[in-house]
């Protein structure tokens, strides 16, 4: 399993109906273990972004999906990324020239 990042930003929708992000969040979660990726952390926060997921996904398509699936309620966009473990980072570095 791989992990990605999932910065997500409020669209209007989402913000006029604030009050309800928990529920979302919970909905988030159970959309993922339904597409085989599982939610290890969900944060609202200050700044750039007002919510950020650590989230395993078995591949780029589970996380693909995810994502899209979410940013299709029109309550939120979000911006995915591949992060890597300690373990992975010194794979990469083994195979750098």
């Amino acid at each position: 399993m791989a992990y990605y990042v999932f910065l997500v930003n409020f669209t209007d929708q989402g913000a006029r109906s604030v009050r309800d992000t928990t529920k979302r969040a919970d909905a988030f979660r159970a959309m993922a273990e339904k597409g085989g990726a599982k939610v290890h952390t969900l944060l609202w926060t200050l700044g750039k972004y007002d919510v950020i997921s650590i989230t395993e996904a078995p591949d780029d398509l589970t996380a693909t999906a995810l994502s899209l699936s979410i940013s299709e309620l029109g309550n939120v966009r979000a911006q995915t990324l591949k992060a890597f473990d300690a373990g992975e980072m010194r794979q990469i570095i083994a195979k750098m020239a």
